[in-house]
């Protein structure tokens, strides 16, 4: 069977990336220190693929793109095994088909892909404000949550600039910061997992343009409650904004979980960044938006992209909004599946961070790639990230039973 370690391992090195450090000075003088120490930095923090992207002195692309361009890693999403009986849980997809209904909804617009989409998304915005419970306005749609996390740091940093985010957590935050021309401030996790809120206030300076904050945080899977969250915005500059990504909510189910609507209408700097790509299965259209303050929308709608959000995608996601009870039962095997899943991995040792979203996270350091060739020698496709850990979606009973077999073997040889 061939290694996937060119398709799903993760490199973890980033020269541009700056690592939050007890030499920050805090420029909110309402933030207090931190209750505890926080963690020690590590001293490399991966962006994407294994391979620098660099290019070569007196290449073509040098004569063209700035420097910190050059030096980005480009985001590699997990790619499934050639062979069709190993099961891919490295993408954090939903393990059932597309919803009955959407796909009869993309069936009847088939013959009419000739015609741009509705540029405002009009249709799909106001049925969101309407299962929200907000004004239209304070609605805007993208080509998945990554474009509009894009758009939004392009929008609010630059050159000099810095945008404070936890770290390990999504990917695309450091690629779109320096994308930007802006350095990304990394503040590692708490020990559960979760952000390092108290961390992150102390990282904030006078160049802090934007605070990314990941609940539940991808890929440790671990949901920050809505009172320490809330607490946290409150100390937070008003005039920083505070870009909460919820990708995963729909699979939190603690107590005090994080209300992302109630802290957009009490808080005019928090921007919730939501999916259609995880709970509604609709990964390969790319649909995202976010609820803000309406001049906060105005500003993104302003930058996106024209026509960003492709015609079916639209009727997909209005259609899987309109299906939500089927998708509520989805999301209930999932959850109950990562239950059971966790169960059984910790009566066999796993002590990871317990997890609030559709997968698990493996620390393992300097063996994580040993344990991605045990999984893909038990059958499974996951996302592994050198030097760090193995995040598992939770996928089909038949993905679990190989896991858990995966791991047990790995108990047994270490």
């Amino acid at each position: 069977m061939a290694s996937t370690h060119d398709s799903a391992v993760q490199g973890n090195t980033d020269a541009g990336m700056q690592l939050a450090g007890s030499h920050r000075v805090s420029a909110h003088k309402a933030a207090p220190a931190a209750s505890a120490p926080a963690p020690a930095p590590s001293t490399t923090a991966p962006t994407g693929s294994a391979a620098a992207a660099s290019a070569p002195a007196g290449s073509v692309a040098a004569q063209f793109f700035r420097p910190y361009i050059l030096s980005l890693r480009a985001y590699v999403a997990g790619k499934p095994s050639p062979n069709p009986e190993v099961i891919k849980v490295a993408s954090n997809e939903i393990p059932f088909p597309t919803l009955p209904s959407v796909q009869q909804a993309l069936a009847e617009h088939l013959a009419d892909l000739q015609i741009y989409p509705d540029m405002g998304a009009s249709a799909l915005i106001h049925a969101l404000a309407d299962y929200h419970g907000v004004a239209p306005e304070q609605v805007g749609v993208g080509n998945g949550s990554a474009s509009l996390i894009e758009k939004l740091v392009a929008s609010m940093a630059g050159e000099g600039a810095e945008v404070v985010m936890p770290w390990r957590s999504f990917e695309a935050y450091p690629i779109a910061i320096r994308m930007a021309g802006a350095q990304p401030v990394a503040v590692p996790l708490r020990s559960d997992g979760n952000c390092d809120l108290e961390a992150m206030l102390a990282a904030i300076t006078e160049k802090t343009r934007a605070v990314m904050v990941c609940t539940p945080n991808n890929p440790s899977g671990s949901a920050l409650t809505h009172s320490e969250l809330r607490d946290f915005l409150a100390r937070v500059p008003a005039t920083i904004p505070v870009v909460l990504d919820e990708a995963y909510l729909d699979f939190v189910v603690m107590n005090d979980a994080v209300r992302g609507v109630e802290l957009v209408q009490e808080f005019a700097n928090v921007i919730s960044l939501r999916t259609f790509s995880k709970a509604y299965g609709l990964a390969g259209l790319r649909c995202g938006y976010a609820l803000a303050e309406p001049s906060v929308i105005a500003a993104l709608t302003a930058a996106n992209t024209p026509f960003g959000v492709n015609k079916l995608a639209q009727v997909a996601a209005l259609a899987a909004l309109q299906a939500r009870p089927e998708v509520n039962v989805r999301v209930q095997h999932v959850v109950d599946e990562r239950e059971k899943l966790q169960v059984a991995l910790r009566e066999l040792g796993w002590s990871g961070p317990s997890s609030q979203a559709n997968f698990v996270w493996f620390e393992l350091g300097e063996k994580a790639n040993a344990f991605n060739d045990m999984c893909l020698k038990h059958g499974l496709v996951v996302r592994t990230f050198a030097g760090e850990g193995v995040r598992v979606t939770v996928a089909e009973p038949e993905a679990q039973r190989r896991l858990i077999a995966a791991y047990e073997e790995w108990v047994h040889n270490e």
